[in-house]
């Protein structure tokens, strides 16, 4: 037998010595179970509060509700000087951020048409108020004769004007309706004396403020709940049309729910010549272009890549963030009590 046979029969691993131990895996030792030491207890910190933006919203809105009622309920010189410093407030704000497109408006003379405006207004009425935006348009024209640089012209005269029409012409339609019965007395004589009280305008104020802050507040909610379908993608993609469409029905019935406080809690009268039905119409319609008067504030914020005109009312920016709406919202009912006063008393 040569001696590979040898070799497989000894049963021995090849290559391997005779007598040798064969190769085995070192053997440890069970690991025993790690018993890690409980953390220290660290003290809780205390979280400091700080409010959203809804929070600060909602707080706003509560510290402004007072005084804004007062002032309508109050009228007079009060009234008109409230409306002509929030011009004057937002006038500005509207110039500085429409300055970040590089135009330099006339700040100045915007400035004073914007305060005269509703003060005009007072004093006679609207035509009047026209007559002195037909002056300001004048004077800006004479002012830019008088700048050295011209390659500007078109743009300053245009955004001063736009300002002056956006902000305290419209703005100036609140006192039109507060003292709605002097206008229409100038238009229809006695009879309309004889039809409506002097303070029906303290419930048309209110009546219209509460349909675009209800527009608001529904819009907001339920487009949060419910919005799907983007409104204006490209001037404010957060707005639905859902949104939209709540906004126009919670309008309305805050609108309604205005006109049955004064009918029953509001002593006075003021709001009892004024059908329900047609306030449930003007709350539809004061409410879709309150929707629409905001929608016009986010084009031009857009246009300055700006998130908010100004900050100072604290979760709502400036005060003409504020007035968005009701800038097209209280010209609106203006000339829709026009019209249906017309209808009634002729």
């Amino acid at each position: 037998m040569d001696s590979r046979q040898q070799d497989g029969a000894g049963g021995g691993a090849p290559g391997a010595e005779e007598g040798a131990a064969p190769n085995r895996a070192p053997v440890f030792p069970p690991a025993q179970p790690l018993h890690p030491r409980a953390p220290t207890p660290r003290e809780p910190q205390r979280r400091r509060w700080r409010p959203g933006n809804l929070t600060l919203r909602w707080l706003t809105t509560a510290v402004l509700v007072p005084p804004v009622i007062w002032l309508c309920w109050r009228g007079g010189l009060p009234f008109v000087v409230a409306i002509a410093v929030i011009n004057a407030i937002a006038i500005n704000e509207f110039y500085d951020f429409i300055s970040v497109k590089g135009v330099t408006p006339h700040r100045v003379l915007g400035t004073i048409a914007a305060v005269l405006l509703p003060v005009v207004a007072y004093i006679g009425d609207t035509f009047y108020a026209t007559s002195l935006l037909t002056a300001a348009l004048l004077t800006m024209m004479i002012l830019q004769l008088t700048r050295s640089e011209i390659q500007e012209a078109i743009a300053s005269v245009s955004v001063t004007f736009f300002g002056i029409f956006y902000v305290g012409w419209l703005l100036s339609h609140a006192v039109s309706v507060r003292f709605i019965q002097g206008d229409l007395v100038r238009r229809y004589g006695d009879v309309a004396a004889v039809e409506l009280d002097p303070n029906v305008g303290f419930f048309f104020m209110l009546f219209s403020l509460a349909a675009a802050v209800g527009c608001d507040g529904g819009a907001y909610f339920v487009g949060r709940a419910y919005g799907r379908r983007k409104l204006a993608r490209t001037i404010s993609p957060s707005k639905t049309v859902e949104g939209a469409i709540g906004g126009i029905l919670a309008g309305a019935g805050v609108a309604v729910l205005m006109k049955l406080v004064f009918d029953h809690l509001v002593p006075g009268g003021l709001s009892l010549g004024f059908p329900i039905m047609i306030a449930a119409v003007f709350g539809i319609a004061i409410a879709t272009v309150a929707i629409l008067g905001d929608l016009v504030e986010s084009v031009l914020k857009r246009d300055a890549k700006k998130k908010d005109a100004a900050a100072l009312l604290p979760g709502m920016g400036g005060f003409l963030d504020r007035i968005d709406s009701a800038l097209l919202a209280i010209p609106v009912t203006y000339y829709l009590l026009l019209a249906y006063y017309y209808l009634q008393l002729t």
